[in-house]
């Protein structure tokens, strides 16, 4: 049978759609590189050019706590909550169905009862598997609970966007930020499998200020509202921080660029190519790109000490372990150290640079974070901070099997296969 216009007309539309999917699952990564400036890691002009670099202030933090595991951090949300007064806003990418998630929810409606402004920004893709009826207690109570872009017809070109973000703020003046959503395997022990090994951090001064604008970011593209009520933001900025006496911050809201560029990337690239002693990376998903590899590798040559923490068999997704394990090579040639975690899951975000900077946050080193998530991420200055992350670091190391060149080189067959199919997702894994 003979094609009309219409047939050829409809295939052309086809050809068409399926070229735009591909060019945005599979766009090439934007290159990288920085020069280094003359500049001292622990200087007070690093600490300018760093957040100048990333577009946010540099904010002086108050008292913070370092939350080792969900025995800790489920513990110390779950009572900040309990607590609020005002205003309690949370942004979540997994909120699963279970018995964590129902102590939030009940945490947050029996806020919501005694007149707190409850608000709760969830993603549509993270929490796919969680109905949108299992917030009607929290509503009920009169809390609001919005959906990030959710699959709609409307917003399929940004449906590779995800907010990864996790983040608490209560009352404008205390703040939660780290690697854990909310879900039960980051406190109990499921299918055999031990709970979640992660970190999260409690902020309190004005470092709250910079995570509640993140928040509200979110929640903007979500509900249409900006946050704008004074009691949102009741700590203010009144001086810089002296980095020889206080601790000192910069919190990065991360968005991709519509020229691929994020501040996550600029960030964790930046703190890297000054490091002149250790970078101590901890990963639940390990794919750098191009440039940060190339970074890593820059740090090996003048002489810096690179750990690289990333999860063992244990890991939660086998096609991010086969696709890391492929990277291997050359890092262990060069010298860096690689350690898969043997307990559990490992699902902490956190880098300490030189003993002196801390970075915790949502972002891992892969492209989903690094070029297309919202992401935020908390860089510290200070070396009592950076010593107590080193000590849980070197704790976990303990618990963890090294990968030797002649170990990696001698892997299956099989796995090698994978590998190389796997190869073809690394800019959606």
């Amino acid at each position: 049978m003979d094609l009309n216009f219409y047939d050829i007309f409809a295939g052309i539309c086809v050809a068409l759609v399926v070229f735009l999917v591909l060019l945005i699952l599979f766009e090439p990564g934007l290159k990288y590189r920085i020069k280094p400036r003359p500049l001292a890691i622990d200087s007070q002009e690093f600490l300018q050019l760093l957040g100048a670099l990333c577009d946010a202030e540099v904010r002086a933090c108050g008292a913070v706590k370092v939350l080792k595991n969900g025995t800790s951090f489920y513990t110390e949300e779950l009572k900040a909550i309990s607590e609020a007064r005002e205003s309690v806003n949370l942004e979540a990418y997994i909120f699963h169905k279970g018995k964590v998630a129902k102590d939030f929810v009940d945490a947050l409606a029996e806020r919501a009862r005694s007149g707190v402004r409850v608000k709760l920004v969830v993603d549509a893709v993270g929490s796919l598997t969680t109905k949108d009826s299992y917030f009607k207690p929290l509503r009920d109570a009169g809390g609001h609970v919005k959906w990030y872009q959710p699959l709609r017809l409307a917003t399929c070109k940004r449906w590779n966007n995800r907010t990864h973000r996790k983040v608490i703020v209560i009352d404008g003046r205390t703040a939660f930020c780290g690697g854990a959503d909310i879900a039960d395997e980051w406190l109990y022990d499921r299918d055999g499998e031990k709970s979640w090994r992660d970190t999260v951090f409690q902020f309190e001064g004005d470092v709250v200020n910079g995570l509640q604008s993140t928040f509200a970011e979110n929640w903007l593209e979500a509900s249409g509202k900006i946050l704008a009520d004074a009691d949102y933001f009741p700590l203010t900025r009144d001086r810089v921080p002296n980095p020889q006496t206080d601790c000192s911050a910069i919190v990065v809201n991360s968005t991709p660029s519509a020229a691929r560029g994020t501040r996550a990337h600029i960030l964790y690239q930046t703190l890297m190519a000054y490091a002149s002693k250790s970078l101590l990376i901890t990963t639940p998903y390990f794919l750098p790109d191009r440039s940060t590899l190339c970074e890593i590798l820059r740090a090996k040559e003048r002489g810096v000490r690179v750990v690289v923490l990333v999860p063992g068999v244990h890991s939660d997704h086998l096609f991010t372990r086969v696709s890391s394990r492929r990277r291997y090579g050359d890092l262990l040639k060069a010298g860096v150290e690689l350690y898969e975690y043997s307990p559990s899951m490992i699902h902490a975000k956190t880098m300490v640079v030189d003993g002196i900077w801390s970075v915790v946050g949502s972002s891992n080193f892969d492209n989903r974070s690094l070029g297309l998530n919202d992401e935020v991420n908390v860089a510290i200055h200070n070396a009592a901070l950076a010593g107590q992350l080193e000590d849980d670091f070197r704790c976990d190391l303990e618990k963890s099997r090294q990968i030797s060149y002649e170990q990696w080189s001698k892997r299956p067959v099989h796995e090698k296969l994978m590998e190389s199919f796997f190869r073809i997702f690394d800019r959606q894994i």
